[in-house]
């Protein structure tokens, strides 16, 4: 399912721009090298049949947008620092040996001789 709604979310980025393009501006863009296309949309042109393409366009896009993030966030919905397994460490530094009966009392003072 995800992969079915990005393949469909990049079709409709491209189609989004082509339509964006063709869109009549003050320096004509794209527009003037569809010909003379006005008389399949009407009167008005293309402008009107455009907008509510590109609006309707726009919507879906949106919308897959959001349905794109709702899905990957509950089918990815752990961290990749949970997935870390915790290691007992052991610490670098050996234990000492123990200490005995005969260790653990003072040396004797040297006498004097």
């Amino acid at each position: 399912m995800i992969k079915v709604l990005f393949i469909m979310q990049i079709v409709l980025a491209v189609i989004l721009t082509i339509v964006i393009l063709l869109q009549k501006s003050s320096s004509i863009g794209l527009g003037a090298y569809s010909g003379s296309n006005e008389s399949l949309f009407g009167a008005k042109g293309p402008q009107g049949f455009l907008a509510k393409t590109t609006f309707f366009l726009a919507t879906l896009f949106v919308l897959n947008t959001i349905a794109l993030g709702y899905l990957y966030n509950k089918a990815y919905n752990q961290s990749v620092v949970d997935k870390i397994e915790v290691e007992k460490k052991s610490s670098p530094i050996p234990a000492p040996p123990p200490v005995t009966q005969e260790e653990s009392s003072a040396p004797e003072a040297p006498t004097p001789r």
